[in-house]
Parts: C-alpha cells; structure tokens; sequence
C-alpha cells in the first residue's frame, strides 16, 4: 500500500499567513523611515536653527518672533507637501507601472507631469489665474488629457500594448509638451520669473494653506487607487482571465486614470513636475512584496514621501543656494531607469 504524504500542503498553509506578516513588519519599518525623513525635514534647512525651538513653536507659535516665522512658513509648509506630494507621486507611478504592466513607467515619463505643468502655465499666462485653487484645475485637466493621449496611442496600431511602444509615447509626447512650455515662459517674463522654481519641481513654493486646498483631491485618488488594487491584480492575469474573473478591464482603465489625474495633477499643480518618484518608489516597493498590487501601493504612499525628503533636504545642504528636488530626484532616478533598461527584457510585441 502507498504510503500517504502529509507534508505537501503544511508549508502552503503557513505560507500565507507568513508573507503577509513580513510585509506588514517591512511597512511599518518603512514607515518609521519616512517619519525620520519628515523629522530630517523640519530640521535641516538653510538656516540652522536647534531642534528644542523647532518643537518649542510648533507647539507655541509666535507670529512675531523671526524663528518660528521659519518654523511656520517654511518648515511646516516643505515638511507636509513632502508628504502628500510625495505619497500622490508614488501612488500614481504605480497605478500607471500595473495598467501599463511596464515597470519603466511613471508620471514623468509618460508626459502626464509636462501636461499638468504646461496646462498650468498656459492658465497663468493667458487666463490669469494666480491661486492653486484655481489652476489646480487646469493641472487636473492636462493631467488627464495627456494620460488618455498616452494610453490611446500605445493602445492603437498592430502593436497595440507593448510597454516600449507605451514608454516612448510618452517619452515624445512628454518632449512636446515641455517645448510649448519652455516658449510660453520665454515669451512671458512675468510669468517665468514666477514659475522658475515651479518649473524645475520644488517644495518651497507653496504657503500652507495652498497645499491643504489639494489634500482633499488627492486623498480621493489614493482611495480609489487602493479600492482598484484588487482590480489590477486580476487584470495582471490578461484580458481574458480578467473577463472572466469579473472583471472590466476598461472600466478599470477608466477609473484608474482618474486616480492619475488626481494624484499626478494635484502633485504638479503645489510641487511642479518633479520625476522619477513615481519609478522608484513602486520598484523599489515591488522588490520587497512582490507583485501584489495592494503592499505596492501602500509601501509606495511611505515609500514615497521619505526618498522625496531625504532628495529635498540633500537639495537644501548641497550648494550655498539650494537646489530644487525636482535636480536631485533626476539625478537619483536617471541612473535607474537605465538600470531597469538594461536588467528587464520586456517585449516589444
């Protein structure tokens, strides 16, 4: 008689349960680090001010007193748009890397930050516009604009799909859209001196109060990036599987774009169009959990924010001026993704 084997299934039962409680420890690690970048964040700047008097007026504000002027109007300000700025970024490159399933992908690279910025400059030049409150809807329009352009193109033609095809699209659109741009702003003086640093991706642009009035709209779009996850897990599977799983691939295409729209334009209307955040933060998370699409973006919306702080804090110490972060996440994210190029071989077909 056959012997019976009893050992088969014991390791798949605790698997489960195991890897779930890893990535639950690495999250909360990570989350840790952020809170440590956001903390760097308030201490380091171009002033030199000790740490017990960054605590002693967060908690006693005192309009007259120049520190905590410091404090209230710079620190408070750069520290929270780390924050949501860096989360909307994160969260967003990663909705694009699983819809696309092209990991060389991110708002920057797909043009989708070039469209906010350009519809943005396009508002202050001919339409007046001075307040976030107001061109942040211009930012959320070509935000979307250009995503559905980039989506249509690389879904179109006998190559319809591939991530090479995706990727260049928006690599050339991208180009295109910051050329109108770059002539917009050279033939409007007024306009460039405003947006020079906004131009090159920044955090010390925004009051406050500007960046509270976009908190709301990109607290949406992370509730539906992480309501799709399930969605884009089965949608992983292909377009059949997904059908028959019950699931509508381009429903969900349509729900996920509005997710981008809201996170990479409500992200480039307070920051600019800072790139390679939303490539990093979703690698680096996919390394860690694998492709489980629900940890990528959690990992990503801690991720995020702490690469974004330690680049800004870099950018602030480096040179005698300050460099924006938009320069130092270039510098970090370029070598990346001619890192990715080279390591994944993926399909041109």
């Amino acid at each position: 008689m056959p012997a019976i084997s009893t050992t088969s299934t014991a390791p798949k039962a605790v698997e489960r349960p195991v890897a779930q409680a890893n990535r639950l420890i690495g999250f909360i690690i990570i989350a840790v680090l952020c809170a440590g970048a956001l903390v760097l964040s308030m201490m380091v700047g171009s002033r030199s001010i000790p740490p017990s008097d960054i605590f002693h007026y967060l908690i006693n504000p005192d309009p007259a007193d120049p520190v905590s002027q410091v404090v209230w109007q710079s620190r408070v300000p750069r520290t929270f748009l780390v924050l949501v700025a860096g989360s909307a970024l994160g969260v967003a490159g990663g909705l694009m890397q699983a819809v696309t399933r092209n990991p060389m992908t991110d708002p920057g690279i797909l043009g989708v930050n070039a469209g906010a910025s350009l519809m943005v400059v396009v508002g202050l030049a001919f339409f007046g516009v001075t307040d976030i409150s107001q061109y942040m809807w211009w930012s959320f329009a070509g935000a979307i604009v250009t995503s559905a352009v980039v989506f249509a193109i690389g879904n179109s033609g006998p190559l319809r799909g591939s991530p090479v095809r995706m990727t260049l699209s928006g690599v050339a659109l991208g180009a295109v859209l910051g050329g109108f741009t770059s002539a917009v702003l050279l033939t409007n003086s007024e306009v460039l001196e405003r947006m020079r640093g906004w131009s090159a991706g920044t955090t010390a642009s925004q009051p406050l109060d500007a960046t509270l009035s976009i908190t709301p709209f990109i607290l949406v779009g992370l509730l539906i990036a992480l309501a799709s996850t399930r969605a884009l897990d089965v949608l992983s599977l292909g377009e059949a599987a997904s059908v028959a799983m019950g699931v509508h691939p381009q429903r969900t295409r349509l729900v996920v774009l509005v997710a981008i729209a809201l996170l990479a334009g409500g992200a480039t209307a307070a920051a600019g169009p800072i790139g390679f955040i939303g490539l990093l933060a979703p690698h680096l998370s996919r390394m860690i959990v694998g492709p489980h699409q629900g940890w990528i973006m959690a990992y990503s919306i801690v991720l995020a924010p702490a690469v974004l702080g330690v680049s800004d804090v870099i950018g602030r110490v480096i040179t005698a001026g300050e460099v924006p972060v938009g320069v130092v996440t270039a510098f970090v994210g370029a070598p990346l993704l001619i890192y990715m190029v080279r390591k994944y071989r993926i399909p041109e077909v």
